[in-house]
């Protein structure tokens, strides 16, 4: 098995860090993986990109340059993913921002509410910050949808990956990556 996706999005959606922790899974999962991050000179707002491979094989090359799936977190990012999108590949898209739909029709469209799901756990009790979980929405939802990654110790990566004083947020990116794995 081998999955190469493309997270897109723009600065503080948290498409980097995302990125970072599917790879984190997938090497817990003993899989190999390249990882490279793209975003523009903005701290917010500016281009987020985040190119990945995971696989039970060695990788010859880390360049993604037709991913077998994407993620679409905001409207700006849907020309590019549409054009770089293999033929029969997966296109998940944050329907929250993204109101546009692509032009073709030779590849599988999924659409979740990350930001929207993000904020109604926000508002329920569970997850804070309002949408700043919508990349654990999404990274639930791309998971299910690829098959890519089990998920079975995402608690343990999430707090190697989170410094000691972020240790808090753990359970709520938890409980965020399970209604994105349970929307799709």
């Amino acid at each position: 098995m081998t999955e190469k996706s493309f997270f897109a999005g723009f600065g503080g959606q948290g498409i980097i860090s995302m990125g970072q922790i599917w790879v984190y899974c997938a090497m817990k999962e003993g899989k190999n993986v390249t990882f490279f991050p793209f975003y523009g000179a903005e701290k917010r707002g500016g281009i987020a990109r985040a190119s990945v491979i995971i696989s039970d094989e060695e990788i010859a090359s880390p360049l993604v340059t037709t991913p077998d799936s994407v993620l679409v977190m905001n409207g700006d990012s849907l020309p590019l993913c549409e054009k770089a999108l293999k033929p029969g590949g997966l296109m998940l898209i944050n329907s929250s921002l993204v109101k546009e739909r692509p032009a073709r029709g030779d590849i599988t469209v999924v659409t979740v509410e990350a930001t929207g799901i993000a904020e109604n756990l926000a508002g329920s009790g569970g997850a804070s910050g309002g949408g700043k979980a919508a990349n654990m929405v999404a990274l639930g939802a791309m998971a299910k949808r690829t098959s890519a990654l089990r998920l079975t110790d995402i608690e343990v990566v999430l707090r190697n990956f989170f410094p000691p004083d972020k240790h808090k947020f753990v359970a709520m990116n938890v409980e965020a990556i399970q209604a994105g794995f349970n929307a799709v």
